[in-house]
């Protein structure tokens, strides 16, 4: 094997992953495309001691940590393609390049389904956002609007209830479940609003002023919050056969092992839990599981 692991992907999880396999003295190769999910925030929250920091100076110290090791190799660039061999996995790299590799780990994360609203790309990252606890903080107190339907909408609306009491639940048309949570929304002062969405407008710093509806109404919010979904960014787990639970590659959790065995899984393309710490948090642990496993087959475990 040309590796001991190859990490595909170089956010949290696949540097967090990469920083503890240096330490074991691994052979590694990191393969990163630079399409991190967060690189249009302003800032990544929620992270003790790097609470505030803008998301590509984070990676640019989480790659600087692991690449002091002499075993991490760093590549940019993408997987295309990766498959069982024997002892192993061959993996195929932009450019025609082709290595192998004892272990894989996964750390591709996800994308976010953005919604399809006239003038979203202007404040998204500033002002309009799909994760309350990286970014509802700095919005608290302001009139916040939420554009989701169903559950999912009337959900993440009561939770934003935590940060402000001016909540309005854009629907963008008629939603009879929504509906039938009128109630439980009134009790919580969210404001359901089943008109279709024209467009937003703002100031071109990137700040939210108002949510235009079709009628010509015009609602003030300063910020608004989005549950429209996400999908694997990367086939690779499919192809490799890994088994899915809900849209997420499924693990052996203590040990982040998908159902292939010698593909591990770390970060957002595993849980539910989409936030920059368990990323990282999960990476480390996906790298203790391989190094053990190494260490089994080389008779040291």
């Amino acid at each position: 094997m040309d590796f001991d692991v190859v990490i595909i992907g170089g956010g949290p999880a696949g540097c967090s992953a990469a920083l503890v396999l240096g330490r074991c003295r691994r052979k590694v190769l990191l393969v990163d495309h630079g399409k991190q999910r967060n690189l249009s925030s302003h800032a990544l929250h929620a992270f003790i001691t790097r609470d505030g920091t803008p998301p590509p100076e984070f990676l640019k110290l989480a790659r600087e940590d692991a690449l002091r090791y002499p075993t991490v190799t760093w590549r940019r660039g993408l997987v295309t393609d990766a498959r069982a061999v024997e002892h192993g996995f061959q993996v195929d790299l932009d450019g025609g390049g082709r290595v192998t590799a004892a272990k894989l780990l996964l750390a591709t994360g996800v994308v976010d389904e953005l919604p399809e609203l006239p003038g979203l790309e202007r404040f998204y990252g500033r002002s309009v956002h799909h994760c309350p606890y990286c970014d509802a903080y700095e919005h608290s107190g302001e009139a916040i609007g939420v554009y989701g339907r169903g559950e999912k909408g009337v959900g993440l609306a009561m939770l934003l209830g935590v940060w402000s009491d001016d909540i309005v639940l854009f629907t963008d048309g008629p939603d009879d479940e929504a509906r039938s949570c009128r109630q439980r929304l009134e009790e919580h002062r969210v404001v359901l609003c089943e008109q279709p969405v024209a467009t937003l407008e703002g100031d071109d710093d990137g700040r939210l002023r108002e949510v235009a509806l079709r009628d010509g109404t015009r609602i003030a919010r300063s910020t608004l919050f989005f549950n429209t979904g996400r999908h694997q960014r990367s086939p690779l787990a499919e192809r490799l056969g890994c088994r899915f639970d809900e849209g997420a590659v499924a693990t052996d959790r203590p040990l982040e092992e998908t159902s292939v065995p010698g593909v591990f899984v770390a970060g957002d393309a595993s849980k539910d839990l989409l936030l920059v710490v368990v990323a990282a948090a999960e990476g480390a642990k996906a790298a203790f599981a391989i190094n053990r496993a190494l260490c089994r087959e080389e008779g040291r475990h």
